[in-house]
């Protein structure tokens, strides 16, 4: 008998449904505790943060938009954060309309200009201009947002190869590293509320290059690259000179001779800013040249994912630490420097080792010392723009006046000034202040140079092994210490109660102000007189660092 054709064609459904459960059941009802798939976490329920922290689970976007994060779970996972009452919604793909948003224009702001202020200044119109700063780095790719200043203008001068000894007219950075630090310091693009990514939009730039594709260079190269740019500082009127990077010291900072090339820098009016380094939370990590007293050396801060809210930013663990083994407070203050949007071609090496940071066109989420640095070089030419008659020391000193130091609610320090230096840096106060003559007091750079001086600072070390400050001989620690050791500098009020951030208890706490009975110098450094041939001595761009 024949069939129908309608229950044929029921049957066929109905065969074709079952077909299907069955695959469901077979591939997704019975997943392996292996197995991960990727959901949308909120962050609005304490439960979901608390149990992505304790089970160490890899974020692979930032969601701040949204309050929410994306990560792969495993199926044990997903159950235990279902009973926790926690929402979760698969990240589902979707079929592109012919235009990849990424994740910064949906859910990446312009953070560092909104974390310190430096939004205000851009909306008085103080965007950089007529500041040119120089970054020594892998190279960067004048791409959009780089290319063009704030207006619309060419504004790269161009690149000198230091490897080559060459000035070229084309542009190139196989490392990634160089363009986005650059475009932390300058890029002209906005973010989805018209805010600038980049904290001084408007200023010019020279590229020099100085690292390979993995990162690596030499004492050589870096120092020919600051000596020419210390030869035509007149001629592109050079500055700011941002330097994110860092080798382990080997001898005192004035016989190290990347340190004296940064001096001479210095000396020629250029404000020199270089990252501590990615070495911590251990004292004693900073790295040359961030080792040199007279640079700002910048250490790292995480905003927690918050940028409109200060009260929850925290130090971040791998940002070096002080003292010197000159007995200088390191680092000078800190900037934000974790999850820093920025721009780096898709097929770097850097966005190559890590693609789950980048946003599929050009943009690149990253952290470390390196970003605080950058940041910090922007501020730096905000603050030449609108007053060019500043000295490197009196950018130094008016950036220190402003910082904020983080506090407890009790009053005491969250962080040793060996790990904060005078606190998180404030581009708005730095410009409006009007301080002067107030860093690097007490050192004498020409005699440091000639070699007829030369200094060392007023931390020392207990038998304990606990580093905190001699205070009682009139300790004027770049002026913002007063005899009895109080901080002269503004209170945070804006950073409270630190109960969320890292203890500094392994360390006697800087306001603290007792005599020592010894301090460790030199004896444990290796003597000068083996150091290295300088062709045989290696750097690297600070290593990579998981954003905090």
């Amino acid at each position: 008998m024949a069939l129908d054709s309608g229950k044929l064609s029921r049957l066929g459904t109905g065969l074709l449904l079952l077909v299907c459960t069955l695959y469901f059941l077979l591939f997704y009802g019975h997943v392996s505790k292996d197995k991960t798939q990727s959901y949308i976490i909120p962050l609005t329920h304490s439960a979901a943060s608390e149990y992505l922290k304790q089970h160490k689970i890899v974020v692979s976007h930032q969601l701040p938009i949204i309050q929410s994060v994306a990560a792969e779970l495993t199926a044990q996972q997903y159950q235990d954060l279902i009973q926790l009452s926690v929402e979760l919604f698969p990240n589902a793909s979707v079929q592109s309309s012919g235009i990849a948003w990424g994740q910064r224009i949906g859910f990446s702001p312009a953070t560092a200009s909104q974390v310190t202020g430096a939004g205000q200044l851009h909306a008085a119109g103080i965007l950089g201009s007529g500041v040119t700063v120089a970054v020594l780095d892998s190279g960067f790719k004048s791409i959009n947002g780089l290319r063009h200043d704030a207006y619309g203008r060419n504004r790269v001068y161009g690149t000198y190869d230091a490897i080559r000894n060459k000035v070229v007219m084309n542009d190139s950075d196989d490392s990634g590293h160089g363009t986005h630090v650059t475009s932390v310091v300058a890029n002209s693009e906005r973010d989805a509320y018209g805010r600038f990514y980049g904290l001084a939009p408007n200023v010019r730039l020279m590229n020099v290059k100085a690292f390979t594709q993995a990162g690596a260079g030499n004492y050589a190269d870096v120092i020919r690259g600051i000596q020419w740019l210390v030869q035509y500082r007149e001629l592109f009127n050079i500055k700011v000179l941002n330097l994110s990077f860092s080798a382990t010291p080997r001898s005192y900072y004035w016989q190290d001779p990347l340190n004296r090339a940064v001096m001479a820098a210095w000396q020629s009016g250029i404000t020199v800013v270089t990252s501590a380094g990615n070495q911590g939370p251990d004292p004693m990590t900073i790295g040359v040249p961030g080792n040199n007293p007279y640079v700002i050396t910048v250490g790292a801060v995480s905003d927690n994912s918050t940028d409109t809210n200060n009260n929850d930013d925290f130090l971040a663990n791998f940002s070096s630490a002080g003292p010197t083994h000159e007995r200088f407070i390191k680092p000078e203050v800190v900037a934000l420097g974790s999850r820093l949007m920025g721009v780096m071609e898709s097929n770097t090496h850097i966005a190559s080792e890590h693609p789950e940071y980048h946003d599929g066109g050009k943009y690149f989420m990253m952290s470390g010392t390196s970003q605080s640095a950058a940041v910090v070089s922007g501020i730096a030419a905000l603050m030449l723009s609108d007053d060019s008659s500043l000295t490197p020391d009196n950018v130094k000193c008016r950036l220190m006046a402003t910082a904020q130091a983080a506090k407890k609610s009790t009053g005491e320090l969250a962080y040793s000034v060996f790990q904060q230096g005078a606190g998180q840096v404030n581009a708005f106060e730095a410009v409006q202040n009007r301080l002067n003559g107030c860093a690097n007091v007490g050192l004498n750079i020409a005699q440091d140079l000639n070699g007829s001086q030369h200094f060392s600072g007023k931390a020392m070390r207990a038998q304990n092994g606990d580093y905190y400050i001699r205070a009682a001989e009139s300790l004027l620690w770049n002026g913002l210490l007063d005899r009895s050791g109080r901080f002269a500098w503004q209170d945070a009020t804006t950073w409270q109660d630190a109960t969320t951030w890292q203890d500094a208890t392994t360390w006697q706490d800087a306001t603290t102000w007792q005599d020592a009975t010894i301090w460790q110098d030199a004896t444990t450094w290796q003597d000068a007189t083996i150091w290295q041939d300088l062709n045989q001595v290696f750097i690297a761009i600070n290593a990579w660092v998981t954003e905090e």
